[in-house]
């Protein structure tokens, strides 16, 4: 009998082959899609984007690398406890977030301030929560970075417990699908993330299932100390999706069009009833992993500098600046702006006292209980009591 194409991994099995996908489909998987070089020149088709959308994508961007800047500088000096960067997934994070319609829901992993922020959540919250004031929709309840947004956002808070917002992501999808409800749900992840159980656990429920759903998996090289050659023996991390029965798109994660245009594709083809797909963007986290890290003991300078040569802002801003819809004056100015929008909510926000001590009773029960009650009656004797002055 005549044997069929054996796919990588299979072996040398000799038994008839069923292939599960086309070479178009490991094509994309395994491939590249980039539309911006990094030097900012065109490489793919001009998006058809309205100029305003354009500048909509780079006030995003901007905003938050201004925000990260900012507020790592607020830790160091004491006034905010931790702090995790965005910089250097700009790209990701905004161009991703920019492909849904405000009913969408997002599912974040910890580096998504920046697309709160595009879906309308005010800058004051975000220094709120990072303060962990009476004004943080969490009241303190999160550490700093982990974002609690209005309902009406759908943004759901994220955790730091690695890839449980999958299964989440894709439950929210089903229940969508059960009720005829034609929004889609975009899960973001880190590539380490897919070496978690939770993974396995979201995709394939997701793909048996067909549930409107886009798996973005931000390759940012390092999990924590972790390299990404470290976390599979895969050729890349979106042909990981062929296994479980979706489409796998690879994509240059710093080109903000390229993330766009795949995660619209993506989004259409998931709220016409085509089911998830996972979407790797090659990107780089620039920074450390958080405030509590130092990345140079585990990664080379050298490194760092081949990455920063391809910042997705500043190949942006080129050909933004080639095509005319934005030049070096208006960044500046879009900049200046920025920096007053996050000066202003940081005046505003730092006075602001604790949140209220019985916050710490309640949202759990729709009435605290008595033990709360009485627990609390406590904790408030104590802080009232004072210190007895020998006479």
């Amino acid at each position: 009998m005549a044997l069929g194409k054996i796919r990588a991994g299979m072996g040398d099995v000799e038994a008839p082959s069923v292939e599960v996908w086309t070479d178009a489909d490991q094509a994309r998987a395994t491939g590249f899609l980039q539309l911006l070089a990094p030097d900012g020149r065109l490489v793919g088709d001009a998006p058809k984007l309205e100029p305003a959308l354009l500048r909509e994508l780079h006030r995003g961007m901007l905003r938050v690398r201004v925000l990260d800047e900012k507020m790592l500088l607020l830790q160091r000096q004491g006034r905010i406890a931790f702090y995790a960067e965005s910089r250097g997934q700009e790209a990701a994070v905004i161009g991703a977030v920019a492909a849904l319609q405000p009913g969408d829901y997002v599912v974040p992993a910890h580096r998504e301030i920046g697309a709160a922020l595009y879906r309308g959540l005010p800058l004051p919250n975000v220094v709120a929560q990072l303060l962990g004031n009476a004004h943080d929709v969490a009241q303190g309840r999160q550490m700093p970075v982990h974002q609690s947004a209005p309902r009406a956002l759908n943004f759901i808070p994220p955790s730091s417990c690695v890839a449980t917002q999958l299964p989440h992501a894709t439950g929210i999808a089903w229940a969508a699908k059960m009720r005829h409800d034609p929004i889609v749900v975009l899960a973001y992840l880190g590539e380490g993330a897919t070496s978690a159980e939770d993974f396995h656990a979201g995709v394939n429920f997701a793909a048996v299932y067909r549930v409107p759903c886009v798996f973005l998996c931000e390759n940012n090289q390092w999990a924590i100390s972790t390299p990404a050659s470290r976390q599979t023996a895969s050729e890349t991390f979106a042909i990981k999706a062929l296994a479980y029965g979706m489409p796998g798109v690879r994509v240059d994660g710093n080109d903000v069009l390229a993330v766009h245009a795949a995660v619209t594709l993506a989004v259409t083809r998931a709220r016409a009833g085509g089911g998830p797909t996972l979407i790797e963007a090659v990107t780089y986290r620039m920074g450390a992993h958080s405030s509590s890290d130092d990345p140079h003991a585990y990664r080379g300078l050298a490194e760092e500098a081949a990455w920063r040569a391809k910042d997705p802002i500043d190949r942006f801003e080129t050909w933004l600046a080639a095509t005319g819809v934005l030049d070096a004056a208006a960044v500046a100015r879009e900049r200046a702006a920025i920096e007053a929008e996050i000066a202003a909510a940081v005046a505003a926000e730092e006075p602001v006292g604790p949140p209220p001590l019985r916050s710490l009773i309640e949202h759990v029960f729709e009435r605290p209980s008595a033990a709360l009650e009485e627990q609390l009656a406590e904790l408030v004797r104590v802080r009232e009591r004072r210190p007895v002055v020998p006479g």
